[in-house]
């Protein structure tokens, strides 16, 4: 068995930055909701991406072949709450007024998206996560999980109390109307350009919402009679850029019967073409102005709202730690451990190492965790996967406990590294905590115990 005491001794631990020190229950929580997407212990979004065409409010709930998906109202719902921002009085912006009756129902705000969106996302939020962060986060993982880039999350958005300022573009507007309302919002005329277009690569119009512009299709694989913006409505590609130049686009804002509607044309043309041909001929050129001009959209908020830094998944996570006092006057240790992106390795061991409460460690203070083959999470629609490690029996007993750190040995031959958050460890305090003897029923009168260590009284 390994040593603690002789691995800390012998072991260097490779310097790296952490994205922050655990426990932090906000950011726990946070940093959970932006990686922990899909798979094992996976959040509340990816399962209502999947298949990206996926769309629960059709006519059809069971059928798929509605014209529309979950990722497009998303994804519209936090262009829409977003664009009421002014940056001159810094009011508006992501803050989850797109939720009030009289936003949804000004003709800005054509549709049932929102309030769809609405009903997915509300019983998300919680005293750590703000709707908005909540709407936020839904927006991002569509565009990650159906194929787009990477976009960095920053959290700490404040709902809304009353309804904005209207200020949402509509398709009959003038050009010069669009580049006054995304000026208001905090964009230039090319940033404009981009971001239609990196919105438009999901979804389309809808009859029911604008029959003006849409007539009813009568197509019984669209059933909601959605005219998409590009052939590939369901996934992310620069095709709204390619089709638009070649003209092959579909597009009901650029080649709709009513010119006046035909907003996305004026939109693209207005610089001569030249954002739109950048975004035909590089793919990638494409993915990364929408990574940033997708931040930056939803990072656009009121006035005096402090966002948290950008936050990125710690390499090593302890999830669902909890210490429980039992009769016996022991400690019962339950929780996993997510290690970020790595494969599957079954050669892998992991190993969770604790210090007692006056600091000492023993040969005894150490655990085996275990891994099934369906431990495995993941992030960015599949491109980064995760393992997970739990302990043998769902708990180990203690005494005490100050904090812990990992032991990971990859079987390969390569030296064992020590995971310890850059010497800061995993802290957990024992001196005050729930105790077995609590009990919470699912109806009727519930009792909270709490037990205090001894340890704490004699100080």
């Amino acid at each position: 068995m390994l040593s603690p005491v002789t691995v800390l001794k012998t072991l260097l631990l490779a310097g790296h930055a952490v994205a922050y020190i655990w426990p932090n229950p906000r950011l726990d929580k946070q940093e959970s909701l932006r990686w922990d997407q899909d798979g094992w212990n996976g959040g509340p979004f990816a399962s209502f991406l999947t298949p990206c065409n996926r769309f629960d409010f059709g006519s059809d709930p069971n059928s798929l072949g509605t014209g529309r998906s979950n990722a497009a109202d998303w994804i519209r719902s936090a262009y829409h709450d977003m664009a009421t921002h002014n940056v001159e009085d810094g009011t508006g912006g992501l803050d989850a007024s797109i939720r009030f009756f009289e936003e949804q129902h000004r003709p800005e705000n054509a549709g049932n998206g929102f309030l769809n969106t609405m009903i997915f996302l509300t019983h998300d939020a919680s005293s750590y996560a703000s709707l908005a962060d909540i709407l936020t986060l839904a927006a991002l993982s569509a565009i990650e999980h159906c194929g787009g880039p990477k976009i960095a999350y920053r959290a700490g958005r404040v709902d809304a109390l009353e309804p904005n300022a209207p200020g949402v573009p509509e398709p009959q507007d003038s050009v010069e109307s669009h580049i006054a309302n995304f000026a208001r919002q905090g964009f230039t005329q090319e940033e404009m350009i981009g971001l239609v277009a990196c919105g438009h690569t999901f979804g389309g119009v809808q009859h029911t919402a604008f029959s003006d512009i849409v007539p009813d299709l009568g197509d019984p694989n669209d059933l909601d009679s959605n005219a998409p913006f590009d052939s590939t409505f369901v996934s992310f590609d620069n095709k709204i850029a390619t089709e638009f130049l070649d003209g092959t686009t579909a597009n009901p804002l650029i080649v709709g019967s009513n010119d006046t509607t035909n907003s996305d044309k004026r939109i693209f043309v207005s610089d001569g073409n030249v954002t739109m041909k950048a975004f035909a001929e590089s793919p990638n050129h494409f993915a990364s102005t929408c990574a940033t001009l997708f931040a930056r959209m939803l990072d656009t908020v009121p006035r005096g709202v402090q966002l948290t830094e950008v936050i990125n998944p710690l390499s090593v996570k302890p999830h669902g730690f909890k210490l429980l006092y039992m009769a016996d006057g022991l400690l019962n240790l339950t929780g996993e451990v997510r290690l970020w992106d790595v494969q599957e390795n079954p050669a892998r061991s992991v190993h969770l190492v604790w210090s007692n409460s006056d600091g000492s460690a023993s040969e005894e203070n150490i655990s085996h965790l275990t891994h099934t083959a369906d431990m495995v999470g993941s992030a960015l629609g599949g491109r980064v996967t995760s393992a997970w490690y739990k302990f043998p029996r769902s708990f180990i007993t203690l005494n005490s406990i100050s904090k812990f750190h990992f032991i990971i040995d990859e079987g390969d031959g390569s030296a064992p590294r020590i995971e310890d958050q850059d010497g800061h460890g995993f802290v957990v305090q024992d001196s005050v905590v729930w105790s077995s003897t609590s009990c919470a029923p699912s109806l009727g009168t519930a009792r909270m115990d709490i037990a205090v260590s001894i340890h704490t009284l004699l100080l």
